[in-house]
């Protein structure tokens, strides 16, 4: 988390369009589940086809269960947006046609076989590749799309931080503040302008 800073909407809409190959619905789909759902990248990573696939179509919320979350106290469950649940649809159809039709299948997948998700690390080396070729600055990590969530629902929850931490699904209110410590630009501004 540390250094990694948030995306802009503008970076987000280009990221999400540069991700090409074969994989590109994969890396689509867990980059926008990562921006829209807040979820750690090894919260995403844990997903199997069961926790976002129910009664023939992908369900209203997305759950991590216990043993996946950090601290392991409790499991959470998020609201699935729209744009998220799109690329998770694409995704998810071109799973079930390469044979990857079981509940228990990792939702994103490795090309190396089995029954295994990607990597931490192969995360972080696509989600840097597209911010590479978008020749976007700065430090971006897995942990950016998180923030990049963090920053959007404390903006839309009128800077609430009881909320904003319940929605990232902290224990303690200081790490929320520690999230949102790239709004340093904001008291910037503040102080520039009395």
């Amino acid at each position: 988390m540390k250094g990694s800073r948030p995306f802009t909407d503008e970076e987000v809409k280009l990221i999400s369009e540069t991700f090409c190959g074969k994989y590109e619905h994969r890396d689509r789909a867990l980059f926008l589940l990562g921006v829209k759902s807040g979820f750690r990248i090894s919260e995403l990573l844990s997903l199997r086809i069961g926790d976002i696939f129910s009664g023939g179509r992908i369900a209203p919320r997305v759950y991590v269960a216990r043993r996946n979350m950090k601290g392991k106290k409790e499991g959470r469950s998020v609201i699935l947006h729209p744009e998220a649940k799109k690329a998770l649809e694409v995704w998810i159809k071109e799973l079930w046609s390469m044979g990857y039709n079981s509940h228990n299948f990792y939702v994103f997948q490795s090309r190396k076989g089995g029954n295994k998700p990607i990597t931490r690390v192969q995360a972080w080396r696509i989600l840097n590749t597209a911010a590479q070729e978008n020749e976007l600055a700065g430090h971006i990590g897995t942990h950016s799309m998180r923030k990049t969530f963090a920053g959007k629902i404390y903006d839309r929850l009128g800077h609430d931080i009881y909320r904003t931490k319940e929605a990232l699904g902290h224990s303690n209110i200081n790490t929320t503040v520690k999230y949102l410590s790239f709004k340093q630009e904001e008291i910037d501004q503040a102080i520039l302008s009395i």
